[in-house]
């Protein structure tokens, strides 16, 4: 994260918490959910429907669902309606686990103190509709690197391990903005030698992801742009 400025998802380990203060660290309430579905998990199930965990569960529940109905809003209104739906009923679940007294060693106890402690982080995302409500997203996009890393065993140098998360960070960024990985890096080590020299790709900048300079054949059918006329290379024909 060197040099990095702007919102990092994170689960609660505390190393994160030591980022610079250019970073700011966004909590996971799916970390939280987990935490209070142990401690459901762990009671005889005729108990586990009535109890607090299986409540503090409900709560988790409801902020996931009030975000998929916010899920097709505009960041402008996601956070209006964060502001106005969201937060009354995470203070109300602060209020509430505040007044269980769970001893501190029970599974109930570990979520409520887990939450208490991670509170701050938790509350960021309703202050930005940008942001989102766990960290979900980002355990996915590692996920193949975490299986893979198996079937690679000789990575084992910290240039290997640089190299092989610069090459996930391309794939897995290049699938977030709808492009296929293939086709990209294809295009990447065409036009990387020759920066500057056909006219439309001058800068590494222009070979990101989130690039105008992107063919339309390097899309995935479904992600291909409708505007041509807005490709660089089109406009001196």
């Amino acid at each position: 994260l060197k040099g990095f400025s702007g919102y990092v998802h994170a689960d609660g380990y505390k190393g994160y918490h030591k980022l610079p203060e250019n970073i700011t660290v966004v909590g996971c309430w799916a970390h939280v959910r987990r935490k209070f579905f142990d401690a459901m998990e762990a009671l005889p199930k005729d108990k586990q429907p009535t109890s607090n965990a299986a409540k503090g569960v409900a709560y988790c529940d409801k902020l996931f669902h009030l975000e998929k109905q916010f899920a097709l809003l505009c960041p402008e209104n996601r956070l209006k309606e964060r502001e106005k739906q969201s937060k009354p009923l995470i203070d109300e679940f602060y209020d509430w686990i505040g007044k269980l007294n769970a001893l501190p060693k029970t599974h109930l106890g570990k979520a409520v103190q887990y939450a208490q402690s991670q509170r701050k982080y938790l509350e960021r995302y309703i202050t930005d509709g940008r942001l989102e409500i766990s960290n979900n997203r980002a355990e996915r996009s590692i996920k193949p690197f975490v299986i893979g890393r198996k079937n690679w065993l000789f990575s084992n140098t910290p240039s290997g391990a640089r190299a092989s998360a610069v090459y996930y960070s391309l794939v897995e960024t290049a699938k977030e903005n709808g492009l296929n990985p293939f086709e990209y890096l294809a295009w990447i080590f065409t036009q990387a030698p020759n920066l500057g020299k056909l006219g439309y790709v001058n800068s590494f900048a222009d070979l990101l992801p989130g690039s105008t300079k992107i063919p339309p054949n390097v899309f995935i059918p479904k992600f291909q742009r409708t505007e041509p006329e807005k490709y660089a290379w089109e406009e001196d024909e």
